[in-house]
C-alpha cells in the first residue's frame, strides 16, 4: 500500500484506465507477470528454491495489487457503481501493476531478514546488501535496475508535468539533464546499500564499474521509459498529450486532433455534440493540455446516451499559445 499510494492518488492514472488501448493494457499486464516471477525469486516475500514457489509469490503479489487498488479507488470515490465494467477493470488493472511491484519491493526494503533462513549466513550478508549470488550476477543487476526504472516510470510517465517540462526544455537542458542523471545514478547506486543493489569494493576503480554498470543501467532505464511511454500512448504521432475528460460512464467516442501550425497549441478544448437534426441534445468537452506543432493527438469523449442513431459533431472551441 505504501509504495502504491502516489499512483493511487494520481488523476492521470485514473483517466488512463478509461482511454488506454485495451491491447496495450493487456501487454502491460502480461509482461508484468514474468517480471514478478523473477523478482519474487530474487527479493520476494521469502527465499524461493523452485520455480513454482516464485510463481506462487508473484501471483500473490499481483492479487494483492488488484485487491488493494480496487479497494483504494472505491474509498477515494474514483470507482462508482454506474461506471461501465470496462472502465472499472481498466482503472484497477493499470493500478495493479505498480501496486504488485510495490508489494514485492515492500518486503525486501522494509521487512527484516528471515531469522530462520538467514541465521547461518548473517556474516556474509553483513558485508553486502544482498547475497553474493545476486550481487555478482551481472544480468540480475540489470534486471533489478529495469524493475526500479519501471516502478518509477509508472509514477511519473502519466503525469501532465512530464509533457509541460518537455516543451519548456531546450536542447542544452536535455543534455545537462542526461549528464546529471548519470552522475547521480553512479553515486547513488553504489553509495546506498539497498537490497538488490551492488556494493562497490573499496579497492576498485570507479571507471570500470561506471562503464560496466552505470551506463548500461542508464540505457536500460531509457528503454524502460520508452516502453512505458508507448504503453500510455505518449509516442503516438509523436504527440505526448495527456487528456482530461469526464469518466462517469456512458458511450465513448474516440477521435484525433491535428495541429498543422508551426507552434504548439495548449489547453485545446474540443466539444462533442450529439445532434438530433439541428438541435444539440447532449454535449461534452475534453481538454488537451498540449498538441505539438505539425502533429496530432488522440482523445475520447464520453456521452451519456448512445449516439449510434444521431449525428456527432466535434469542433475545437478554444486553445492558447503557450
Amino acid at each position: 500500500m505504501l509504495f502504491g499510494i502516489p499512483m493511487l492518488m494520481t488523476m492521470e492514472l485514473w483517466e488512463l484506465g478509461f482511454y488506454i488501448e485495451q491491447s496495450r493494457l493487456l501487454i502491460l499486464l502480461l509482461f508484468n507477470i514474468p517480471l514478478l516471477i523473477v523478482l519474487a525469486h530474487l527479493i520476494g516475500f521469502e527465499r524461493t528454491s523452485t520455480f513454482w514457489q516464485a510463481v506462487r509469490d508473484a501471483l500473490t503479489a499481483f492479487a494483492l495489487g488488484i485487491v488493494i487498488s480496487g479497494a483504494a479507488l472505491v474509498m477515494l470515490g474514483v470507482l462508482k457503481a454506474d461506471m461501465p465494467m470496462a472502465t472499472i477493470i481498466g482503472k484497477i488493472a493499470i493500478q495493479a501493476v505498480p501496486a504488485s511491484i510495490g508489494a514485492m519491493l515492500g518486503r525486501s526494503q522494509l521487512g527484516g531478514e528471515d531469522n530462520a533462513d538467514d541465521e547461518d549466513d548473517e556474516t556474509s550478508q553483513s558485508s553486502d546488501a544482498v547475497p553474493d549470488s545476486l550481487s555478482t550476477n551481472y544480468v540480475r543487476e540489470l534486471f533489478l535496475m529495469a524493475i526500479g526504472a519501471l516502478f518509477l516510470n509508472l509514477n511519473v510517465a502519466p503525469t501532465e508535468e512530464v509533457v509541460l517540462i518537455s516543451y519548456k526544455m531546450m536542447n542544452w537542458h536535455g543534455v545537462l539533464t542526461i549528464l546529471v542523471s548519470i552522475a547521480i545514478m553512479h553515486c547513488f547506486v553504489y553509495a546506498v546499500s539497498f537490497r538488490g543493489g551492488h556494493r562497490m569494493p573499496e579497492d576498485s576503480s570507479r571507471w570500470p564499474i561506471f562503464f560496466r554498470y552505470t551506463l548500461p543501467g542508464y540505457m536500460v532505464a531509457m528503454l524502460v521509459s520508452l516502453y512505458v511511454l508507448w504503453i500510455f500512448g505518449r509516442l503516438d504521432g509523436m504527440a505526448a498529450t495527456p487528456v482530461r475528460m469526464p469518466v462517469e460512464g456512458g458511450y465513448r467516442i474516440r477521435f484525433d486532433v491535428s495541429n498543422s501550425a508551426n507552434r504548439t497549441a495548449a489547453a485545446v478544448v474540443v466539444r462533442g455534440e450529439v445532434m438530433d437534426g439541428d438541435a444539440a441534445v447532449e454535449q461534452a468537452d475534453v481538454t488537451f493540455d498540449y498538441v505539438p506543432a505539425q502533429s496530432k493527438a488522440s482523445g475520447a469523449i464520453l456521452f451519456a446516451r448512445e449516439p449510434r442513431q444521431d449525428q456527432i459533431r466535434l469542433r475545437t472551441i478554444s486553445f492558447t499559445d503557450p
